[in-house]
């Protein structure tokens, strides 16, 4: 088995830690293993500091497919709120 696959990739950065973790719960809620890193660095100064959310390197196509597929839902996290 390749070793790099299991090495884990940023797959998104975000602002707000609220969106970071609804992000991160809907890749859980999917089945993929994810982590948030620097989440709570961004209370500090904003704009110096995202979280990042990141995957193995092994499901990072499938983690942006489904982060992607949620731009434009009901709830659209590059816009921050819901469309409802």
């Amino acid at each position: 088995m390749d070793k790099s696959l299991d090495e884990f990739v940023t797959v998104g950065k975000f602002l707000a830690p609220t969106e970071a973790q609804i992000a991160k719960g809907l890749l859980e809620a999917a089945g993929i293993d994810c982590i948030l890193q620097g989440e709570n660095a961004n209370n500090m100064l904003a704009l110096a500091f995202r979280a990042r959310l990141k995957v193995r390197q092994r499901d990072e196509e499938a983690a942006i497919a489904l982060l992607e597929a949620t731009e434009g839902g009901l709830y659209d996290a590059g816009r921050g709120g819901f469309d409802a």
